[in-house]
């Protein structure tokens, strides 16, 4: 498959407040396990996609190690790696102006690479998906630009970069959160929403880049400039990610499971999503494995305390090295390495790396960032007050606390 994947990860995600304080959006933890960014490049993996660039800027030092230990594909084949790309001013004396910008700054990597196709994907999403499918559509409906599209609530779709298309599903208009959203050809009831991923032929890619560059007017986006310009100039189709399937969907699956982690209560509730016996998305399902760094820590473990409570997680997941010892976990995610001591009780709430929650403790409704400390007999989410007063509250009532630094220097690789 000649496919040059483009992978952007510059962004700031400040709407996640604390959690992107000290690392870009793509690097923060997710599902007690991964990055935000394994989802995207594990999608370019499976497809048979193995160039891959992960263009990079705001506070990327996180990210960047994290791809370095994770995803070193190959030392000896030229045309398989994952390769961070920092921002380099290349073009000029300003950093990245935007998605667009990103890529025409890189020019250089697709035109020394030499695709038929340029994949080019936002970092920021969760989701399978089989990019073959859509490189088949693409060639089959001899498409100069194709982009991933899900269908939504016509009353949502004002979050959402929209599509208008005809019945061809041939892209028509391209209008950037609008106040009066088209509907789908046959589906009033919905409109189409651009996932922020796209294809395109190499050299339309480089034409329309190197216009919008010249363009002083332009904001250099792909959803705001690049795509409504070519509307109407090239082949543009819509492609409905709904017709996308992995080999192997378990049951209670979502086909079409894709969730923008824009905002607090979007991150905490597509990680409450996989809690479920049978989640609608499934990190058990083995035909399209989600990978990433492989740690090498020994199992999580559960254990009784001196008074003989035991340690039980319930609708959770709790990461490799975690130990609980006489408390409960409900409906939890728990990163790894976490020590959780007795008398504890933590529901739905989000725990990730090297966090140590002391005796006594109460955790409702909670995310805690990595390596901090919960002092013996604390109460968080309980009195949202009073948690205001210490801690980040999102609107929704969800609490937050940032990072903590490493306890020691062999932490270090925990950021």
């Amino acid at each position: 498959m000649d496919v040059l994947g483009i992978v952007l990860a510059g962004g700031k995600g400040d709407r996640l407040g604390p959690l992107t304080k000290d690392r870009a959006k793509p690097a923060v933890s997710f599902g007690g396990k991964y990055r935000i960014i394994d989802f995207v490049l594990s999608n370019f993996v499976n497809s048979g996609i193995y160039s891959i660039f992960v263009l990079t800027q705001f506070k990327a030092q996180s990210l960047m190690r994290h791809l370095e230990q994770g995803w070193r594909l190959s030392d000896l084949l030229q045309d398989r790696f994952v390769t961070a790309v920092p921002a380099q001013m290349r073009t000029g004396e300003e950093w990245y102006k935007g998605t667009a910008d990103s890529v025409n700054q890189n020019l250089y990597l697709i035109q020394r690479h030499a695709p038929k196709l340029v994949a080019v994907f936002g970092a920021d999403h969760i989701y399978r998906m089989n990019i073959g499918q859509m490189v088949e559509e693409h060639q089959a409906k001899h498409a100069d630009v194709t982009v991933a599209a899900l269908p939504v609530k016509i009353e949502e779709a004002s979050q959402f970069g929209v599509i208008e298309v005809d019945h061809h599903w041939r892209i028509i208009g391209f209008e950037e959160k609008p106040t009066a959203p088209k509907s789908i050809p046959g589906e009033p009831a919905y409109a189409l929403a651009s996932m922020g991923n796209y294809l395109f032929n190499r050299d339309i890619l480089i034409q329309a880049l190197t216009v919008d560059s010249h363009n002083p007017a332009s904001t250099h986006d792909f959803g705001r400039d690049i795509l409504p310009a070519l509307v109407g100039e090239q082949q543009l189709y819509a492609y409905d990610f709904r017709k996308n399937r992995i080999p192997l969907p378990l049951k209670s699956e979502e086909p079409s499971y894709w969730r923008d982690l824009g905002s607090i209560e979007a991150y905490y509730q597509a990680n409450m999503d996989l809690r479920a016996v049978d989640p609608s998305f499934n990190l058990y399902n083995r035909s399209w494995p989600i990978r990433t760094v492989g740690s090498g820590d020994p199992p999580a473990k559960f254990v009784f305390d001196e008074e003989g409570r035991r340690g039980v997680a319930v609708n959770s997941i709790v990461g490799e090295g975690t130990i609980v010892s006489g408390s409960l976990i409900r409906g939890s995610v728990i990163g790894g390495n976490v020590r959780i001591h007795s008398y504890c009780v933590i529901e739905d709430s989000i725990l990730m790396d090297w966090v140590e929650v002391g005796r006594g403790s109460r955790i409702r409704k909670t995310i805690i960032d990595k390596n901090h400390i919960v002092v013996p007999g604390t109460e968080i989410g309980y009195d949202l007050n009073l948690d205001r007063e210490r801690y980040f509250v999102s609107e929704s009532g969800i609490v937050v606390i940032p990072r903590a630094q490493p306890k020691s220097a062999w932490l270090l690789s925990s950021s």
